[in-house]
């Protein structure tokens, strides 16, 4: 077998690694507490600031905006949360998604192994359902991590590939081209957090020079841009089929994330500087991955605090896209 197939098959059974171990997270940490994070979004969502707080703090907890979203969709179509209090929880649970790039920055290699034997053992040992369900939980996490070393390792072949050197050439030179992989990427998976990881490690790798990052900042920027746009499909189809509020719920969540992104791509060297600025300095291969959590921190939190205000005007702005649908019965 090539090395390169190789490598796409490590790169795809990583992915697959971290997608599960993200679920499974996700899933065991809403058995464990779901219905205190339901009903504590029910309870403290009357102003948009205290909905994004809260879309912040549960999605930080279930380490998942498309749980957050999904859930919130239901809230609106089961007629529990009205559509300004969703749209600003939506708000707040696109922040508190980045908390995954953040930690996925971190080296936390020597941690995998400990974390999925302590997950397993308290879920085998444990007899209370809420105890075992968070050791599925540290396990899922563990996974994740797995997930993402068994990525790095796939990558350090594929970087040497001219074919690849190549196409990153590409998409540092077509910012929209980045921007399109991104989506791409993001509707194929409907994970923004794994897709985003798989950005990070691809970053990591040298280029022909042995010393900078084969991608580069303005080159990951894009790309990351993309992952934001491609991650409301799951909202989307979440929405499909549920009342108008609900399917407007996920339309503002498209425009939250649309609008945001084109203007930081028309402003994409100002954001490289700015990044740049907050983030640690050092060697390219070894920050690039911090920048890039944090670009996605900055671009949610900005959207964040120019929409949340706007609030009114999203829901106004959804409430043209999806109109209300006239009954058979009434005048054409």
């Amino acid at each position: 077998m090539e090395d390169w197939v190789r490598s796409l098959f490590g790169l795809a059974g990583g992915l697959a690694l971290f997608l599960y171990g993200m679920t499974t997270m996700s899933r065991a940490l809403q058995q464990a507490a779901g219905e205190r994070l339901r009903g504590f979004l029910r309870r403290v969502t009357r102003t948009p600031l205290t909905g994004a707080l809260a879309g912040l703090a549960v999605t930080s907890i279930l380490q998942s905006s498309s749980a957050t979203t999904v859930m919130v969709i239901g809230f609106v179509s089961a007629g529990l949360m009205g559509l300004p209090q969703a749209v600003a929880v939506v708000f707040g649970a696109n922040v508190g998604t980045t908390m995954t790039a953040q930690l996925v920055a971190f080296r936390l290699e020597d941690w995998v192994f400990p974390l999925l034997f302590i997950g397993v053992l308290v879920w085998s040992l444990a007899r209370r359902e809420p105890t075992r369900q968070l050791g599925l939980a540290v396990f899922g996490f563990g996974l994740l991590f797995n997930g993402i070393e068994v990525m790095s390792g796939a990558m350090a072949p594929l970087a040497v590939s001219p074919v690849f050197l190549r196409w990153m050439a590409e998409v540092r030179r077509a910012p929209l081209l980045g921007l399109a992989l991104g989506t791409g990427m993001t509707l194929v998976v409907q994970s923004s957090s794994a897709t985003i990881a798989v950005l990070q490690r691809a970053a990591q790798q040298a280029g022909p020079d042995g010393i900078h990052s084969v991608l580069g900042l303005a080159g990951a920027l894009p790309i990351l841009l993309g992952d934001n746009i491609g991650t409301t499909i799951t909202a989307i189809l979440a929405a499909l089929g549920q009342p108008q509020d609900a399917k407007r719920t996920a339309a503002a969540h498209c425009c939250f994330n649309m609008s945001g992104s084109v203007v930081c791509l028309l402003a994409l060297p100002w954001m490289t500087k700015l990044v740049e600025a907050v983030s640690p300095k050092g060697p390219e291969l070894e920050i690039i991955a911090r920048q890039i959590a944090n670009a996605h921190t900055l671009f949610n939190a900005a959207c964040t605090l120019v929409w949340l205000p706007l609030t009114p005007v999203m829901v106004k702005l959804v409430c043209k896209l999806v109109p209300e649908q006239e009954s058979s019965g009434g005048e054409r």
